[in-house]
């Protein structure tokens, strides 16, 4: 039976676990454009609840 000739150190060990509790972020869809975006973000037309906070440049 294979065993470990040394113990595995928590350093290693968390190493091995750090893209474990990797996640989609949660996007929200934007009623007026219909463009995903990040929850509680500004949207690329510059609304945010319905309110114009950013100026668009023309």
């Amino acid at each position: 039976m294979a065993v470990p000739k040394r113990r595995t150190s928590t350093t290693r060990r968390n190493k091995r676990r750090t893209n474990k509790g990797l996640s989609v972020p949660p996007l929200s869809r934007d009623p007026q454009t219909g463009d995903y975006h990040l929850s509680h973000r500004v949207g690329k037309d510059g609304m945010y609840k319905g309110e114009q906070v950013i100026e668009q440049k023309k």
